[in-house]
């Protein structure tokens, strides 16, 4: 087995987040939500006026003891990073990154590809973005059961509370980016196909 390096995890996890940041920038560009913890602050952040990573990096602060608890003190220390850098990069990157104009469904799916490549190199370097997808791996490593599924379940409670809060347009649109992220997941997020930890 080959273990990754300090610089390895650091690259990794680099590059896992600004993906993700960037992806949840598309999204909030095309004006729509997803699922999992990221969901939830979105939502947040559309009804509150707070900013996604002020929102993000709250409501994450639960799921440290459980993730602590379960999957240990790196993997931990790691989603901890990983989520106040998240919480940085989505804040920063309006300044930046101004777009006139986005297709719903192109945003959705851009979203969907950023977030799940993302998530997949945070996954290989034992790190993740905390909440809902800690609960996920925990399933997966106890039970066998793809985290993608699990993710997906979740998605559809979350999606079915949105219809009461959002257009049905804005739903679907969002659905098709929490599908597209979830299967890349399922389809490649495979322990036993990498062996580097």
């Amino acid at each position: 087995m080959t273990d990754h390096s300090l610089l390895d995890d650091i690259q990794g996890l680099s590059l896992g987040v600004f993906l993700s940041g960037l992806g949840i920038h598309f999204l909030t560009l095309a004006g729509l939500i997803t699922g999992q913890t990221a969901g939830l602050a979105v939502i947040i952040s559309y009804i509150s006026g707070y900013s996604f990573g002020v929102v993000f990096f709250a409501i994450n602060l639960p799921f440290y003891f459980v993730a602590y608890n379960r999957l240990g003190v790196e993997f931990t220390v790691k989603s901890i990073l990983s989520v106040s850098v998240l919480s940085v990069v989505t804040t920063l990157l309006p300044y930046g990154f101004v777009l006139e104009s986005l297709n719903p469904a192109l945003g959705a799916v851009i979203f969907g590809s950023l977030v799940g490549l993302g998530l997949l190199a945070m996954f290989r370097h034992n790190g993740s973005l905390g909440g809902l997808g800690v609960i996920a791996l925990l399933v997966q490593d106890a039970t066998g059961f793809k985290a993608g599924w699990v993710q997906l379940i979740t998605d559809a409670v979350i999606f079915s509370v949105a219809l009461f809060l959002f257009p049905a347009s804005v739903v679907a649109y969002s659905l098709l980016g929490a599908v597209t992220l979830n299967l890349i997941i399922t389809f490649n997020h495979r322990r036993d196909r990498y062996i580097a930890t």
